[in-house]
């Protein structure tokens, strides 16, 4: 591993490592509720976070999932270019945009791809469906050039929107999505946009590396093909995957205060870049509110926040604590942990995703060639 570190340090300096920086804004759980349409929203559209890793027999990408994102990037799609704001989100594996076919409200307020307007599109054909707990995302699959960061992707297969449902998507401050996790799991069998830049050679090693700041901090970034040293000063740890499906890795146990509280026979769990919180099974959920003295609803006092414990995630025989500075949340006055429950048990055990609350903590490198996981504690 000191040789593929070695190889992120000669990448950075040539031409073919590309960092995409990610601004990072109101999500639309804050634009939703600035405008008292929260409350609808949720009554409206049942959360579900499973949805997302255990598709139908439509391909799932709920929106909803994305409620609390606040890190978004810009590419742009077509000659000449078509710009877009999207979540760049290691939980799935397709790229789609709105596009001019789409006439739902939700399309209204964000930019949509203009084929007509592109000198490299084809068009496929074939349709695309990708459901929602209140219906489905309909479209059209194309090729055309995607340019990431400089990256120039040929012919790069993509679901262009022609209907979404709910109107509060209108409020949504991103256009797309771009999928970073395997191709096993991408839908209608479209290539992942990082499968086709390994597969031209356009970065420099198969692997990209993610920085997501805390608070209002500037600097977040996604880097394609290398590792930023400046990072990595704390060391690496490497945690090899447990599936090649999601950025999927097997944790021992999860621990408050030094005693184990959840995961106590193993568990799984995914890196997931497109997902805010941590989440994890409702029993481990209590425990963890019990053991931390929150209410059920995850409500603690914010004068409790400097005497909290960190919550303790053992990885492949490693310690990678979280503190309280990064899972309680502050909002207008109130406090609550960045912690939600899902039930969704898998064959290798239950299943946790390790969302935005846990990545702050680390920079984290998503190695293809080794299907590897890497993480440095950001101190």
């Amino acid at each position: 591993m000191k040789l593929l570190l070695l190889l992120g340090l000669v990448a950075l300096a040539q031409c073919r490592v590309h960092r995409v920086p990610l601004r990072k804004t109101k999500s639309l759980r804050q634009a939703l509720q600035e405008r008292g349409l929260l409350e609808r929203y949720l009554k409206d559209h049942p959360y579900n976070l499973a949805a997302k890793y255990f598709p139908t027999s439509f391909a799932v990408e709920p929106l909803q999932n994305y409620l609390n994102n606040e890190y978004f990037g810009t590419i742009s799609i077509g000659t000449p270019g078509q710009e877009f704001t999207v979540i760049f989100d290691t939980g799935s594996s397709n790229l789609w945009v709105p596009s001019v076919y789409c006439s739902s409200p939700a399309c209204g307020n964000h930019k949509r791809f203009n084929p007509a307007k592109s000198s490299t599109f084809v068009s496929t054909g074939d349709s695309l469906s990708i459901a929602y707990g209140t219906g489905s995302m309909t479209g059209v699959l194309g090729y055309d050039t995607v340019r990431v960061a400089g990256i120039n992707v040929v012919n790069q297969i993509f679901g262009l929107s022609e209907t979404e449902p709910g109107y509060f998507f209108y409020y949504a401050p991103f256009d797309g999505i771009l999928g970073l996790a395997y191709p096993s799991i991408a839908s209608s069998g479209a290539t992942p946009v990082f499968d086709n830049m390994m597969a031209e050679d356009l970065v420099a090693s198969d692997l990209f590396s993610v920085y997501l700041s805390n608070n209002e901090q500037s600097g977040s970034f996604v880097l394609f093909g290398g590792i930023d040293p400046s990072y990595t000063t704390n060391g690496i740890t490497w945690i090899p995957l447990s599936a090649e499906t999601y950025w999927q890795i097997t944790m021992q146990s999860v621990s408050v205060g030094g005693e184990p509280v959840a995961c106590s026979g193993g568990c799984q769990a995914i890196v997931d870049t497109g997902t805010s919180l941590l989440a994890m099974p409702n029993q481990a959920l209590s425990n963890i509110l019990s053991a931390l003295g929150a209410s059920s609803n995850g409500q603690i006092s914010c004068s409790a926040i400097n005497s909290l414990p960190d919550v303790v995630f053992n990885i492949n025989g490693n310690a990678f604590p979280v503190p309280p500075s990064a899972y309680v949340i502050q909002s207008n006055g109130y406090c609550s942990l960045g912690f939600e429950g899902m039930n969704v048990p898998t064959e290798s055990g239950e299943l946790w995703i390790l969302g935005d609350v846990f990545i702050r903590e680390y920079y984290v490198i998503f190695d293809r060639a080794n299907n590897m996981v890497g993480l440095s504690p950001l101190l």
